[in-house]
């Protein structure tokens, strides 16, 4: 534990250890659909599909014929999820911060807590290599709660052992560091590394 009593360091996923971008697999769904681009982003990425899916509320295979109910399309499980998997990539930056993360596992209880479809966890487990970096991985696929939810933080804490008051958590959404600072923690929006290390050193964390 550091000086200023944090014992856990807790960390988002996407967009800052690794990048995604939803508008790669709607760009390749567009000709199969014959829908718009806005449209097919809308039907898939922002209704509640998502979130039924990220919670493990509805099986792969159930989400694939809702997607393809939705969006229009016909074609295989395996094409689909060439298509669906097809939306992550790392930047340097995202290199240099799995680095960092790394090299704080060696002080801290370091955890990652993350909106995940289990498609994309086991697609992630063998494309990008980031799960590494940390001591525990809390998904909202294994809790059955995304984020903001309160469920997926206490279940973080409770695998850090430590207090509200005892975590640092980064976020890139704004809506989900409310809600951990809500529940006590200390969280800060990502804004890239540079901002990244001047908040850990704001909590002591070196």
């Amino acid at each position: 534990m550091s000086g200023t009593g944090i014992k856990a360091l807790l960390f988002d996923l996407g967009n800052v250890l690794v990048n995604f971008d939803h508008w790669i697999a709607v760009k390749k769904l567009v000709p199969l659909s014959g829908k718009s681009p806005p449209e097919i982003y809308s039907l898939f990425f922002d209704s509640g599909l998502t979130q039924l899916f990220e919670e493990s509320k509805i099986s792969p295979e159930e989400f694939f014929a809702k997607v393809k109910e939705v969006v229009g399309v016909s074609m295989s499980y395996a094409a689909f999820l060439r298509i669906y998997n097809d939306i992550f990539f790392q930047t340097e930056e995202n290199r240099l911060v799995y680095s960092l993360v790394r090299q704080l596992k060696n002080k801290y209880q370091v955890g990652l807590i993350s909106n995940i479809n289990i498609l994309h966890f086991e697609f992630l487990q063998h494309a990008i290599c980031v799960f590494d970096a940390f001591d525990f991985l809390i998904t909202s696929c294994a809790i059955g709660a995304v984020k903001p939810k309160p469920q997926i933080y206490q279940a973080a804490l409770r695998a850090s052992g430590a207090l509200p008051q005892e975590a640092f958590y980064v976020d890139d959404r704004i809506e989900l560091i409310n809600a951990a600072r809500a529940l006590g923690m200390r969280a800060y929006v990502y804004k890239g590394l540079a901002q990244l290390e001047k908040d850990l050193a704001e909590c002591g964390i070196t």
